[in-house]
C-alpha cells in the first residue's frame, strides 16, 4: 500500500505542502480534493514515483496503478487489446499463441513441430495467468467503457486522447493492482460508463486515492477524504465520507474561527496592557513578558481556511466579421479504414450558437480539429468568412506548447499584447510570480485548462471551438465558465458532457454525429448529454 511520512513538495521556490504524513492501506477509499493549482496532480505524481519530493518518503508496497490525466505510456505501434492484456502479462504470450498457431500449419515438419511445443508451452503460461476468464474480464471492463472491438483492434497511435486516456484506465482496472491513484477517471466517459465505473470502485477490494469533480462519483465511493488547503499548505484528514466530511469540514472552519477571534482578543488585550507598562521603567520586564506571551499565542493558532480564490473569465469581445464566419461542405474523415465520417455540412452565422452530439467515437473533436484547422479533411472544404478569427480549446490541451512558459504561451495568442497585458490576464487566471515562468508542460490538468482558456481571452476570437472547456475544473471554476458562455457575444460550437454548459450556452442548433444530422435546438436534445 502507501506510507507517506514528513512530505515536502515544492514547484521550484513555491512551497505547496509541508509536514505531510498519511497511509492508504487496503479498503481506504481517498477522494483527494482542493482548488485547482493546489497540488493535487503534483501530489498523485509523486506518490506514484513519476516526480521526487523535496524532502519525505513515500513508502509502496505491491502493485500500484497509476492513471494520470495524459497518459502517454506504451509502444504506440502496440494493439490496444494487447496493452489491456499486458497489465497480467497475457497481451504478448496472446500474440504468440496466435503466431504459433499459424506455423502449426506450415508444410514444413520442422517449423510445424517447433510451433506446436511452442504453443503448448505458451498455452501453459496462459492458462497459469488466468486464461480465458481473464481475457474474458478485461473484455468486459472494456465494454463497460465503451471500447468496442474495433478500437481495441487498432494500435495506439492511431487513437484520440480521450481512448488512449480509456484504455489506461481500463488497463489499471484489469491489473491486479493494490492501489489504484486515479486523476480524473471520468474524464472522456458517458454516462453508462461513468455509472459502471462508480459501482465498480465501490466493490473495489484494495486501496484507491481519486482525484475527481464528479460529485456523485466521490459521495458514492469515498470513505476518507484528504483536503489538500493551498493557503496552510498541509492536508487536512478526514475519516469519513463525503457528506459528513462537507459536515466536518464546515464545522472546523468555524472552529478555527472562533478560537482565533478569542485568541486574537486576549493578545490585543496583553499588547494594550504591554504598551501602558512599557511607558515605565519599572515595568518594561513585564511589558516585554506580555508581549512575548501575546506573540506566542498568536503563533500556536491555526490558520483559518481564506476563501480560495477563483480565475474571473470573460471571452472576449469578439473581432468584427462578416455574415457567416465559417462553412464546410462535405466533410469526410477516416484513419486508415475506419470511416470516422462523411457528407458533414455546417454554416456558422454570425453569433450562432450549435452544440455537437454523439455517442464516443462519432467524431466529434475530428470535426472540431477540421474546423480549427489543426487536421485535414479527406474530403470537402471549409470556407473562412471575411475577418474570421478561431479561438480553438482543446480538451487534450494540443494547443498549448508544453516546452514553452506559462507566459511565452500566453504572448503567442495575440499579435499585439504586451508583457505586462499578458502578466495581468495571467493573474487573474491564478498564475502568479514564478508560477508564469513555469513550462506548460508540468502544469496540472486544471492549470493547463485555465491557461488555454486565458489564451482565448486575449484572443479578440468570433469563433470559439470548445471540446468539453469545463473539464478538470471545480464547481467554481466551472461556473465561470458557464457565465462566459452565456455573455459571449461571438458564435460558438460547443462539444461537452455538461448538461449546465449545453444550458449555459443556449444553443439554436444541433449536430448529430457521426450521421452530420443538423437540426435545431430543443429540449428533448437535453437528455442525450451525458449520454453522448
Amino acid at each position: 500500500m502507501l506510507a507517506v511520512q514528513d512530505l515536502e513538495i515544492r514547484v521550484g521556490a513555491r512551497l505547496l505542502m509541508e509536514n505531510v504524513a498519511f497511509r492508504v492501506d487496503k479498503g481506504d477509499k481517498v477522494g483527494l480534493v482542493g482548488r485547482n493549482g493546489a497540488g493535487k496532480t503534483t501530489l498523485t505524481k509523486v506518490l506514484a514515483g513519476d516526480e521526487l519530493p523535496a524532502a519525505g518518503t513515500v513508502q509502496r508496497t505491491g502493485e500500484l496503478g497509476y492513471l494520470p490525466q495524459d497518459p502517454r505510456s506504451g509502444d504506440p505501434e502496440q494493439l490496444a487489446r494487447t496493452r489491456i492484456l499486458d497489465a497480467r502479462g497475457l497481451g504478448q504470450i496472446v500474440i504468440d499463441m496466435q503466431q504459433a498457431t499459424q506455423d502449426m500449419a506450415s508444410s514444413d515438419p520442422e517449423v510445424s513441430e517447433k510451433a506446436m511445443n511452442r504453443y503448448g508451452r505458451l498455452t501453459d503460461r496462459f492458462l497459469a495467468l488466468g486464461g480465458y476468464a481473464a481475457e474474458a474480464e478485461a473484455a468486459s471492463i472494456a465494454s463497460n467503457l465503451n471500447l468496442p472491438d474495433r478500437i481495441l483492434g487498432q494500435p495506439l497511435n492511431t487513437l484520440s486522447g480521450g481512448q488512449r486516456r480509456r484504455i489506461e484506465l481500463a488497463r489499471i482496472l484489469f491489473s491486479d493492482a493494490e492501489t489504484m491513484i486515479l486523476d480524473e477517471p471520468t474524464n472522456h466517459l458517458d454516462a453508462d460508463s461513468v455509472v459502471w465505473l462508480r459501482e465498480f470502485l465501490g466493490s473495489y477490494q484494495g486501496g484507491f486515492i481519486v482525484i475527481s469533480h464528479d460529485i456523485h462519483l466521490v459521495e458514492e465511493t469515498v470513505n476518507k477524504v484528504f483536503y489538500l488547503d493551498a493557503n496552510r499548505q498541509v492536508i487536512d484528514i478526514y475519516n469519513m465520507g463525503w457528506k459528513h466530511y462537507l459536515r466536518q469540514r464546515e464545522a472546523d472552519e468555524e472552529r478555527r474561527k472562533k478560537e482565533r477571534a478569542n485568541v486574537e482578543k486576549k493578545a490585543t488585550s496583553l499588547q494594550q496592557q504591554a504598551a501602558r507598562f512599557g511607558a515605565k521603567a519599572s515595568k518594561a520586564a513585564s511589558a516585554h513578558q506580555m508581549v512575548a506571551r501575546a506573540e506566542k499565542m498568536l503563533s500556536g493558532l491555526e490558520e483559518v481556511r481564506a476563501v480560495d480564490r477563483v480565475a474571473k473569465l470573460r471571452f472576449p469581445d469578439p473581432a468584427p466579421v462578416g455574415k457567416t464566419p465559417l462553412q464546410a461542405r462535405n466533410l469526410s474523415k477516416s484513419y486508415g479504414s475506419l470511416e470516422i465520417f462523411t457528407a458533414v455540412d455546417l454554416a456558422v452565422d454570425r453569433g450562432s450558437r450549435v452544440v455537437i452530439l454523439g455517442l464516443n467515437g462519432a467524431g466529434k473533436t475530428t470535426l472540431l480539429r477540421i474546423l480549427a484547422g489543426v487536421d485535414a479533411p479527406d474530403t470537402g472544404e471549409l470556407e473562412p468568412g471575411h475577418g474570421l478569427r478561431v479561438g480553438y480549446y482543446a480538451q487534450e490541451h494540443e494547443t498549448l506548447d508544453v516546452k514553452r512558459s506559462v507566459l511565452e504561451n500566453m504572448m503567442s495568442a495575440s499579435e499585439t499584447i504586451t508583457e505586462r497585458e499578458a502578466r495581468s490576464v495571467l493573474g487573474s487566471f491564478l498564475f502568479l510570480g514564478d508560477d508564469t515562468a513555469k513550462p506548460a508542460g508540468v502544469l496540472s490538468g486544471g492549470e493547463k485548462t485555465r491557461l488555454s482558456l486565458a489564451m482565448l481571452v486575449v484572443s479578440k476570437a468570433n469563433l470559439l471551438l470548445l471540446d468539453e472547456p469545463t473539464n478538470n475544473l471545480d464547481p467554481a471554476s466551472r461556473l465561470e465558465i458557464l457565465g462566459a458562455l452565456s455573455s459571449y457575444a461571438g458564435s460558438v460550437i460547443l462539444v461537452s458532457h455538461d448538461e449546465g454548459a449545453v444550458e449555459a450556452l443556449n444553443p439554436e442548433r444541433v449536430l448529430i454525429m457521426p450521421d452530420g444530422v443538423e437540426d435545431l435546438w430543443t429540449k428533448d436534445y437535453a437528455e442525450l448529454i451525458s449520454l453522448a
